[in-house]
């Protein structure tokens, strides 16, 4: 059973009492903190065709990434106060608005209050949107109600995910969390090309013809990266075509036969949404 008291939610397992008010790496509290509910056009074409999904983005996060396009909520800590009965609200508001899909937003830290809001099954696919630095033990708990596991998986150089993400076993924990995705569903996985980083990229596509030997997993290959300021060279700069060209000429190297490239032009802060709490109430 899934607890905020002793948290082990994801890979950090900080054993803390959350109900008691402490605070483990996430920041967060023992109930939902939500930033916005919207109906989102945004997501990977494979996923939601020309409808659009519903996704609620949650507060807080697994992983302590320095260059997230999301900081605001991902660490700044923003959002505002639900439970259980007012999520599975939105859920069912989002459906009835023309949504096609529940897309949970980096929900990790928030299971607990989370599953009840999602029993019993929703009538529409749910998504399970996240950092890819997954518990498996987590993982199981959410069999029968999440429909495609969406995660990332950003790095296979552990000592830029320590560096980066404050997660210097990130490699080992993403790619189990992977292959346990392969129960569920389906499964897509999105990795972000960072600029100055291509053995990182090769590593991780690598690694996925490992996991996948048929080459069938979706692959989403994002060319979508942002400096947000304040940033050490190559962090500082977008990805050049050049970069990108060579990541998808290694993604058919490795016999990925199913992934999605994007135009550079996806590289903006325009398409990300305000959190301005909208739709939560």
């Amino acid at each position: 059973m899934l607890t905020y008291e002793k948290c082990e939610l994801c890979p950090r397992r900080c054993g803390i009492n959350r109900t008691g008010g402490e605070k483990g790496f996430c920041r967060m509290p023992d109930h939902i903190l939500a930033a916005r509910a919207m109906l989102h056009y945004g997501e990977e074409p494979v996923l939601c065709g020309n409808s659009p999904t519903g996704a609620v983005f949650f507060s807080g996060c697994t992983l302590g990434c320095t260059y997230c396009q999301n900081g605001e909520i991902s660490h700044g800590g923003k959002g505002k106060p639900l439970t259980s009965q007012d999520l599975r609200g939105i859920f069912l508001r989002l459906i009835e608005s023309g949504a096609s899909s529940i897309d949970l937003v980096t929900p990790t830290q928030f299971l607990p209050s989370l599953i009840p809001a999602l029993t019993p099954k929703l009538p529409v696919p749910v998504i399970y949107n996240c950092g890819g630095y997954e518990r498996v033990e987590t993982l199981r708990e959410l069999e029968g109600l999440i429909d495609v596991y969406l995660p990332d998986f950003k790095y296979s150089d552990n000592a830029l995910a320590k560096r980066l993400s404050s997660a210097p076993d990130y490699f080992e924990v993403a790619s189990a969390a992977i292959e346990k995705g392969k129960m569920i569903r389906g499964v897509l996985v999105r990795h972000l090309v960072l600029p100055g980083h291509l053995d990182n990229t090769f590593g991780v596509l690598e690694r996925l013809a490992e996991l996948f030997p048929a080459r069938d997993v979706p692959l989403s290959l994002m060319s979508q990266y942002v400096p947000m300021g304040g940033l050490p060279a190559p962090l500082d700069r977008r990805l050049s075509e050049e970069e990108y060209a060579s990541a998808l000429s290694w993604m058919e190297l490795c016999g990925l036969k199913r992934g999605f490239s994007q135009e550079r032009s996806a590289a903006t802060t325009e398409l990300l949404p305000e959190f301005d709490f909208s739709g939560l109430f």
